[in-house]
């Protein structure tokens, strides 16, 4: 196993673990993305946070990235992650990998709350956040509507940093030194 920082030319086979996603309710988007502006994404999402690859000889496994939880500025310390997992590697410990990194270096960026918002129902979802241990504090009732239905979204939330005293600005994944990044993509890569 291999844990690495995405590049846009991972656009391609990340696509191909997200393109199922759609079909599904896992996901709010209707249509998706183009492979130029998924690997937009992952260009602009790496400007600020981690956007992480979990590969096997070189075949992307799974991918989870952070981004802002909102627009204004006293959000700035709570970043809210998203990961998706190919078929063949959901149920098999590496999300919490992936999870796990991605925290970690959200953290020593100064991030101090992980967010995940969650489709509900969706209980594997659920339980993979709650064995991390995210807290579910809340639930939007019929805020989308896909597939027929309208669902809901729970809003799950984890400690990453500390609450005491006014905190330092967060910093951007390039003002972090290498060597750490590395430290952590490597202990995680085991």
């Amino acid at each position: 196993m291999n844990l690495r920082m995405a590049r846009p030319e991972d656009a391609g086979a990340l696509l191909e673990i997200y393109r199922p996603y759609i079909a599904t309710t896992v996901t709010f988007e209707y249509v998706c993305p183009s492979l130029e502006e998924f690997a937009g994404r992952i260009a602009h999402t790496l400007e600020r946070y981690p956007y992480l690859v979990l590969e096997e000889e070189g075949r992307p496994l799974g991918y989870a990235y952070a981004h802002p939880l909102a627009q204004r500025a006293a959000y700035g310390w709570s970043a809210e992650l998203s990961i998706y997992l190919g078929e063949n590697a959901r149920g098999s410990g590496l999300g919490g990998r992936l999870y796990g990194a991605l925290m970690e270096l959200l953290a020593f960026q100064g991030v101090c709350t992980a967010c995940a918002l969650v489709t509900s129902p969706n209980p594997a979802s659920e339980a993979f956040h709650e064995k991390l241990g995210f807290m579910r504090t809340g639930l939007q009732e019929r805020v989308g509507y896909k597939n027929g239905r309208w669902l809901g979204v729970s809003f799950y939330q984890k400690a990453i940093g500390p609450y005491d005293g006014e905190p330092e600005p967060v910093r951007a994944l390039g003002d972090l030194p290498q060597e750490e990044i590395n430290r952590v993509l490597e202990r995680f890569s085991k």
